[in-house]
């Protein structure tokens, strides 16, 4: 990423509806993928080296690859937002912050109705704290 995005937690939250509709469309596009990817896996195990590629398996491989890009399309979206993907499956969302002038990442999953935790940058979700007082609610300075 080139430009890193800081949010403040109120901009933060500001973004949630579209955030929420994108992590939604992400998840939806992923399982998409993944029975895409089950289809071809399947039809492929029957396949001999003497046949080729079949008319059947070269659709599904053009499937797998129709939802690979739609689902890399939606990461993009949140890209673009300054948003980073840390879960296909639970929609699990960062955005960068800063708490006493440290950057660390405000965190928010599919199923959530507002931001309620942080980590620091080099913790997963399992590091997760409650949004307290020292995370910046306003406009960054």
């Amino acid at each position: 990423m080139s430009h890193l995005r800081i949010f403040t937690l109120d901009e933060a939250e500001q973004t949630l509806p579209l955030v929420r509709h994108i992590a939604a469309d992400i998840r939806s596009a992923y399982r998409d993928w993944q029975d895409a990817v089950t289809r071809y896996e399947l039809e492929a195990a029957g396949a001999t080296a003497d046949s080729g590629e079949t008319e059947v398996l070269r659709s599904l491989r053009e499937s797998v690859g129709v939802q690979a890009e739609r689902v890399a399309g939606l990461v993009d979206e949140l890209q673009a937002l300054g948003v980073e993907l840390k879960d296909f499956e639970q929609g699990l969302v960062d955005f960068y912050a800063l708490r006493e002038d440290r950057l660390v990442y405000l965190c928010w999953r599919l199923g959530e109705e507002h931001i309620t935790h942080w980590h620091e940058v080099d913790a997963g979700f399992t590091g997760r704290r409650p949004v307290d007082e020292h995370l910046t609610r306003g406009v960054v300075p």
